[in-house]
């Protein structure tokens, strides 16, 4: 079946699943935050044939969340780093973390804990209002068009 490409909608949640939504996409992108950045780890750490690796490896160094980097000249070998935008993603993965630590993490509790080396404790993303930094609830947020720039007059 082929998908629909949203990345021309007019809402950033349907551009960022046109990218975002491809599960091997995620995991590339958890496991480059990982520091697994070479071909050949991310291939045996995930299970995922060549094939698909090199596709999905292609759409996120064209969508700038992955850079190739040469690590190696005789034979030329490249590995993945995150760019500044991929390691912005690491927030959607934190959240969504989260949210699988509450839905899906059994009655064994979560297989994997994030450690915030900054302050020194286990924790989990919450995501908060930009101006109140009260966490957002569904029910109390609506979403409207954003206003369009008034337009240039011509001299």
């Amino acid at each position: 079946m082929r998908r629909t490409d949203t990345s021309a909608w007019p809402c950033n949640i349907a551009r960022s699943a046109q990218v975002l939504a491809d599960h091997w996409n995620v995991l590339l992108i958890r496991q480059a935050c990982l520091g697994v950045r070479r071909y050949d780890d991310l291939q045996r750490s995930l299970g995922i044939g060549r094939n698909m690796l090199t596709l999905r490896l292609t759409l996120l160094v064209d969508e700038g969340i992955l850079e190739r980097v040469v690590y190696q000249q005789n034979p030329v070998r490249h590995e993945y780093r995150l760019t500044d935008k991929g390691r912005d993603a690491y927030t959607v993965l934190a959240a969504m973390d989260a949210w699988g630590r509450r839905w899906l993490a059994g009655p064994e509790g979560t297989p994997v804990l994030l450690h915030h080396e900054t302050c020194g404790h286990d924790m989990h993303a919450v995501v908060v209002c930009s101006e109140c930094r009260d966490p957002i609830d569904v029910r109390e947020v609506t979403a409207r068009m954003a206003p369009r720039p008034a337009a240039t007059p011509i001299d």
